[in-house]
């Protein structure tokens, strides 16, 4: 038996409790996996509370991230006692996640955990830190390069933001975070923004193409921004698109990508290959230092799960948010 937040639907609504399952329940997989840390993001947020059809079938064990010990394995990359990663892969979508203290997954979604980074740590990045390493990772494959000029970051105070600033700033660019919150300026800058611009700069519609001002962008907002982004790109620039704060809409205009030559380059998360993950990973371990891990992170009991996700909807929470599946 182990403990989980399981969702269920009754009367059209989502309902949350912490219920003790029978391991036999679990889905079919070639890997067990004792969990050690879970994360709450977003996307789980909304499946817990229901606000948004992220859960695909029901009963459901949310929770997208998690990383922990092999238990039993049937997977030729797998023995007991290795430790483990997984983001995506319809973890809590369609799959049961991570929001428990046991998990059972095919061989091919875990990865193994990086030498120098802990199973807390890993899920203080979570799959925020790990798609704002995919974004830069995505920049760099382009050809962009810290020499080049300023790296806009959009949604800077959000946990992909936040991670982009200090990987960028890590690696050697001039970052700068575009915020609605001015307030969290000296928090952006000591991640390693060199400037900040208040977001409203970009949230509204404007020209076609403008002043060349960034040399690349990591995009966590779209809609109107990620037009503004593109039309601000200088010539042979590239933006990385991960994100939909401010909408899913693109008013934009072809003109940034035939008169400047500028390429949208879009990231995703969910599905990325293998390579690509460990790959991310492995940099995640290099280039992330520790104390920016743990300064974003505060911890949780599984118990606390559901009232977290709907802080985390009403905007009351900061950083990232670890769930201990133990405590």
């Amino acid at each position: 038996m182990f403990n989980a937040l399981l969702l269920d639907k009754q009367d059209d609504h989502t309902v949350a409790s912490i219920q003790s399952i029978d391991e036999s329940r679990l889905p079919a997989g070639d890997v067990l996996v004792r969990v050690d840390y879970s994360t709450l993001n977003y996307k789980d947020a909304l499946a817990i509370t229901g606000k948004g059809p992220v859960v695909r079938t029901f009963p459901m064990v949310p929770g997208i991230d998690f990383a922990g010990v092999v238990e039993q394995s049937t997977h030729a990359d797998y023995r007991p006692g290795d430790l483990v990663v997984m983001n995506g892969w319809g973890a809590g979508e369609t799959h049961w996640g991570g929001l428990a203290q046991k998990a059972r997954v095919p061989g091919g979604h875990p990865i193994p955990l990086p030498a120098g980074i802990t199973t807390r740590q890993a899920m203080a990045v979570g799959t925020a830190g790990y798609t704002a390493m995919l974004c830069v990772q995505a920049l760099e494959r382009h050809g962009v390069a810290p020499g080049d000029g300023d790296v806009l970051v959009t949604g800077a105070n959000g946990g992909v933001g936040s991670f982009a600033v200090a990987i960028l700033a890590k690696r050697g660019y001039r970052v700068v975070a575009s915020t609605g919150r001015p307030e969290e300026a000296a928090r952006l800058r000591e991640l390693g923004a060199a400037d900040i611009v208040d977001r409203q700069t970009l949230s509204a519609a404007g020209k076609p193409l403008q002043k060349e001002r960034f040399a690349a962008s990591v995009d966590c907002v779209g809609s109107h921004t990620l037009a503004n982004v593109c039309a601000s790109l200088r010539y042979g620039g590239a933006v990385a698109a991960c994100g939909l704060a401010q909408g899913m809409d693109f008013p934009a205009t072809v003109a940034p990508f035939i008169l400047r030559g500028v390429a949208l380059l879009g990231v995703d998360s969910v599905y990325v290959p293998r390579e690509r993950r460990i790959a991310a990973w492995k940099a995640i371990a290099a280039d992330v230092p520790v104390e920016t891990i743990e300064r974003v992170a505060s911890a949780i009991s599984l118990a606390d799960a559901p009232e977290s996700a709907a802080s985390l909807l009403r905007g009351e929470v900061k950083g990232r948010v670890i769930v201990d599946v133990n405590a």
